[in-house]
């Protein structure tokens, strides 16, 4: 493998805090899980769409920060297109290269994971405190810890494996709702009585388009 496809993700550090925006253990794992997962597949940070991310985390635990660190490092987004959440509630996550149709899958080690819920951070968090307002004295090591540790410590990493995904074609062609007046992409229009007409629309949803009056 090259060396300009190595990765190191101390280098998207400061990236990933500003665009996170509070220092917590689980963004720097996401970081350099998703370091890994690349340095594997020997590709490069996602200009396009280069790179696809399945990510099993979930909406309703702890440590889903570690998506962020993902997105941090890998250019994989939502704006893209070219993340998806499985919504499996595990730390884990498949990388595709698109472009020769190869992936690996990334997981934290069972144990460390166990040991990681443990944490004096994780507990802070059980009581109600803000990522936040933790003391750094709490965050700083736990941290520094990630950022250091040897990846064999925390991460299982597959074997490469091929990975096809269907090519899907971006729109660019645009329409307004018949019901609501709003301007549309129009493979997303119904329809719907002769109208056509916007998902909410269809759906009985119409926005509401009145302004509340400012004082």
């Amino acid at each position: 493998m090259s060396s300009i496809h190595h990765v190191e993700a101390k280098d998207f550090f400061d990236l990933a805090m500003a665009f996170h925006g509070h220092k917590c253990p689980a963004m720097p794992l996401g970081l350099r899980a998703g370091a890994a997962a690349m340095n594997a597949l020997g590709v490069e940070r996602s200009q396009d769409k280069e790179l696809m991310l399945l990510v099993e985390t979930s909406d309703d635990h702890a440590a889903g920060c570690f998506a962020d660190g993902l997105m941090a490092v890998t250019g994989c987004t939502y704006g893209k297109s070219n993340i998806k959440k499985t919504y499996y509630g595990k730390m884990a996550f498949t990388l595709i290269d698109t472009r020769r149709n190869r992936a690996v899958r990334v997981q934290l080690k069972p144990e460390f994971f166990g040991k990681m819920l443990n944490s004096p951070f994780v507990q802070q968090r059980k009581q109600g405190v803000l990522p936040q307002d933790i003391p750094a004295s709490i965050t700083d090591p736990l941290v520094d810890g990630v950022m250091s540790r040897a990846e064999a410590e925390f991460l299982d990493v597959s074997p490469i494996f091929d990975y096809a995904l269907s090519k899907k074609k971006g729109s660019f062609e645009s329409d307004l709702c018949e019901v609501c007046g709003e301007r549309v992409f129009a493979h997303k229009l119904h329809d719907v009585n002769g109208k056509r007409v916007c998902i909410p629309c269809s759906e009985g949803k119409t926005p509401d388009r009145q302004t509340a009056a400012k004082d």
